[in-house]
């Protein structure tokens, strides 16, 4: 008999976001030795069967969506290559943009690029799975897993199971607390018809990521003058995005700008205890009335709207009684277009997914030389900024689907953001 799992309501609504986006999460993580390939296969094998829907199919009937716990070879998940240095980015690039359809019988693909005594790690799950937050734990529950079996033999089954639902950010509440948490109907974030300049869509489109590093000299920088404006790393990397659209985008600095950040509903969580990977990411909404005579004006609109938003007890959990409420009294077909109305998606969004531990994801002493973690890739005009770091070496990353000129737009927009974080630094 086939064994079926809920669709949660992160699922549904990663599900409805195909209009938006790929859904896809990337993650690469470059070692200087090579990786064990059998360790490795087996850890994949035993947290695929702690975590069943990663090897599930999702079934839009367009009533009540469920997961089908599928049967699968570990060939399905994991790709082991050898390429040369000159072919290495390119096969990485061509693994990294590919997408998984709902339908399939494995959510999560796995490669690993061997080069000159080396490998590359690279992953890409679907978000209707888990997030970023859940995907960094995933990868650090992989790496101490893979260590255990190869010094000592140990079973890796180490990986959290329990719950998906949403419902969860509510346990730790009290009764009071969550009584009102479970009244916030209103979204308080607002549409905003400002987005990112790409080209107009064409069917000649096709997905891309492009990149930028900051050296780990300039984190120290960000962060001390932040502290000098009362501004977080995060405010500091915002501020120096809405500055950069204001340029490219060549918007009047007299109008208002919305950049949607992303926050992480663990924060109201005591304990991960009893969670399975999921998702628990919602958005807030940062805005600046304008762009500010200066920068360091923009940088002031930017603080005042993040505290405003950190100031709330439950911030992120606005909007998710409507959005339960949809799905339980309406069939999928119905509930989607109902949410499509009340819901606006963020043209402009930001997602500092945050440090990269190397050493949580060291492989049998070898921490990772280099990584970075990025979210889905967009549909023009959608646009989304992610952050991540590595000993202190900043990766800005954009998951694109356009073409050669938006390539270069994207690399101005690069440009302006390292031009702006000079001149918050000065």
């Amino acid at each position: 008999m086939e064994r079926k799992l809920n669709a949660e309501l992160w699922d549904k609504m990663h599900y409805l976001f195909r209009d938006f986006n790929d859904r896809m999460v990337h993650v690469e993580l470059r070692y200087d030795f090579e990786i064990n390939i059998d360790a490795l296969k087996t850890v994949l094998i035993c947290f695929l069967e702690k975590a069943p829907v990663l090897h599930s199919s999702f079934t839009d009937n367009r009533i009540h969506p469920y997961w089908t716990v599928k049967d699968y070879k570990i060939d399905d998940v994991l790709t082991v290559k050898e390429v040369s240095e000159a072919e290495l980015d390119f096969e990485i690039n061509n693994f990294l943009i590919q997408y998984i359809p709902p339908d399939a019988d494995v959510q999560m693909k796995v490669a690993v690029f061997n080069h000159n005594g080396k490998s590359v790690l690279c992953v890409v799950e679907n978000h209707m799975c888990m997030d970023g937050g859940d995907l960094k734990y995933f990868m650090k529950a992989l790496c101490q897993n893979y260590n255990d079996y190869i010094e000592s033999g140990i079973s890796p089954v180490d990986l959290r199971t329990g719950t998906r639902s949403y419902e969860s950010v509510y346990e730790d509440f009290s009764t009071g607390e969550k009584r009102l948490a479970k009244n916030l109907y209103k979204n308080v974030n607002s549409k905003d018809d400002h987005g990112f300049p790409f080209t107009p869509n064409s069917i000649r489109d096709k997905s891309f990521i492009a990149k930028r590093k900051i050296p780990a000299s300039k984190f120290d920088e960000i962060r001390f003058a932040g502290k000098k404006h009362g501004a977080t790393i995060n405010d500091m990397l915002l501020t120096a995005y809405f500055y950069a659209l204001y340029e490219l985008a060549g918007f009047d600095s007299r109008e208002g700008i919305s950049i949607s950040c992303a926050v992480d509903l663990r924060r109201h969580l005591k304990s991960s205890e009893g969670q399975g990977v999921t998702n628990h990411t919602a958005w807030m909404q940062c805005r600046v009335p304008e762009r500010g005579a200066n920068i360091f004006e923009t940088l002031n609109f930017v603080v005042q709207s993040s505290n405003q938003f950190k100031e709330d007890k439950f911030i992120g959990l606005h909007g998710l009684p409507l959005l339960s409420f949809g799905y339980k009294i309406l069939p999928l077909a119905a509930s989607e277009e109902v949410i499509k109305i009340g819901y606006a998606n963020p043209l402009l969004a930001m997602s500092n997914i945050g440090i990269l531990e190397v050493d949580k994801l060291a492989l049998e002493g070898h921490e990772p030389i280099d990584g970075f973690m990025s979210g889905a890739v967009k549909y023009k005009p959608y646009a989304l900024l992610s952050v991540t770091s590595v000993r202190k070496e900043l990766t800005l990353s954009m998951c694109v689907r356009g073409n050669d000129e938006d390539k270069l737009i994207v690399d101005k927009f690069f440009d302006l953001i390292v031009k702006n974080i000079d001149l918050l630094t000065e």
